[in-house]
């Protein structure tokens, strides 16, 4: 299946086929090389042979019924993470990604809490710590460096792809109806808490691997409900207008900066002055 650029107006996914994974990493390698997260930082995160998903590993090869199982961020169409974020850091976007602000993010970790596969990570021994997931590249895409997220560009067998949501759901049913002895009839992500912008299709049931044995086939807002109805209301309203402060304080640099940079160079501005 040929691949396909993200744009605003169309959701994408990924589709990843169980049955062709051969475990070799290279989605992993390609992840961290994109995202220049360098070494895994916890070792002891290491259990039987597989590690697990961690601040700077967003993405992983869990083993399951004799099966290698990719295991990353779902990307929920109605994501319970950003819902829960009082401040919006996490943020679902039209083209299937669920993204995420730094720069706004307050470090409450209400986002690991909501999130029904538990996916999110946090810097837990960062000084300054921030929230780890996998965000799709979107960056990458949107801006136009990739075409395609990094790990399905590396994957040698194709186990993992890249397309329009409704295209992999098509591929999905075509690779279940060609081969009914050889799938469970089922595509995981398609109804699970909504829908999911990350889509399997397998030969062995996946609860080992990330899917809980009982989710609903709609969004789940009621993580994000209990979660925020432990915060104070004076701490969301705080919250809020901190974050409208430093983003009103950020949109002040920026203009400065693209200010100055369009400015002519001052005649009277001599290299001895600089010296100087």
């Amino acid at each position: 299946m040929s691949t396909t650029t993200a744009s605003s107006t169309r959701s994408f996914a990924i589709l990843t086929d169980v049955t062709l994974c051969i475990g070799c990493e290279e989605c992993v390698a390609a992840c961290k090389k994109a995202n220049k997260t360098g070494d895994d930082d916890a070792p002891w995160k290491w259990q039987g042979g597989a590690a697990e998903l961690s601040s700077t590993r967003w993405t992983t090869i869990a083993r399951t019924q004799g099966r290698y199982v990719r295991v990353q961020c779902r990307h929920c169409l109605d994501p319970a993470c950003a819902a829960a974020c009082p401040v919006g850091a996490l943020y679902a976007t039209e083209s299937g990604a669920v993204a995420y602000d730094a720069d706004i993010c307050m470090g409450c970790r209400y986002c690991l809490v909501a999130c029904p596969f538990r996916m999110t990570r946090y810097e837990w021994d960062s000084p300054m710590p921030r929230v780890r997931k996998c965000i799709l590249c979107y960056d990458a895409l949107t801006s136009g460096e990739l075409d395609q997220p990094a790990c399905t560009s590396a994957c040698p067998t194709k186990a993992t792809i890249f397309g329009e949501r409704e295209a992999l759901l098509a591929e999905a049913r075509r690779r279940i109806e060609a081969a009914p002895d050889k799938y469970v009839n089922h595509i995981w992500g398609e109804h699970e808490v909504g829908g999911t912008s990350v889509l399997y299709i397998s030969d062995v049931e996946l609860t080992a691997a990330g899917w809980p044995e009982q989710l609903p086939g709609h969004a789940v807002p009621e993580l994000a409900t209990t979660v925020l109805s432990t915060v104070p209301a004076t701490f969301l309203t705080v919250g809020a207008g901190m974050a409208g402060v430093h983003w009103v304080i950020r949109r002040r640099d920026k203009l400065a900066a693209e200010a100055s940079a369009a400015a002519p160079p001052d005649p009277d501005h001599t290299d001895d002055e600089v010296s100087s």
